[in-house]
């Protein structure tokens, strides 16, 4: 089966239909062409043709008269911080940032994917930090888009926040 667009998510339906889960990995998520196979042993075929399609949890990629697929991202190892202060959060933020790793938010802690080295180093910045298990499923958007609607960059938008006129 395959599959060019997402149809939905199950959060926006009610559905007595069966659902067959397709477990992706986190990494998964934001891949254009992806073989896969559902819990059931169905094969699906993903070849998104748009440009930054993300999936997440419940995305339904397709849709019958009894069965529903979806996306089901599967736990991992992830880094789980509990910032106490906004200047806490900005320091880690840019700790992890300045790795070019992505960071989740999700149920007020700041979570990456798991690795040794930066955990170690956030302990020892004296950061609560706890290594567990997550889904890791809502990207913060840490990039501005090149080909936006607007020509100011986000340099230019901080500077205009940050400046008064004279």
């Amino acid at each position: 089966m395959i599959v060019q667009q997402k149809l939905g998510n199950l959060k926006q339906l009610q559905t007595t239909k069966k659902i067959d889960w397709l477990p992706l990995e986190w990494y998964e998520t934001n891949k254009r062409i992806l073989h896969k196979k559902t819990l059931s042993g169905k094969e699906v075929v993903m070849k998104f043709l748009k440009e930054n399609q993300q999936l997440t949890q419940g995305d339904i990629l397709f849709e019958d008269e009894h069965t529903i697929i979806a996306v089901e991202i599967i736990e991992c190892e992830a880094i789980i911080i509990l910032p106490k202060t906004m200047f806490s959060m900005a320091s880690i933020c840019y700790e992890i940032g300045n790795k070019h790793l992505p960071l989740f938010f999700q149920d007020q802690e700041v979570l990456v994917a798991y690795d040794e080295p930066l955990f170690k180093l956030l302990s020892a910045g004296g950061y609560d930090v706890q290594k567990g298990k997550r889904k890791l499923i809502s990207p913060l958007k840490t990039t501005v888009a090149p080909h936006g609607h607007s020509s100011d960059t986000l340099f230019s938008k901080i500077m205009k926040l940050t400046t008064s006129p004279e």
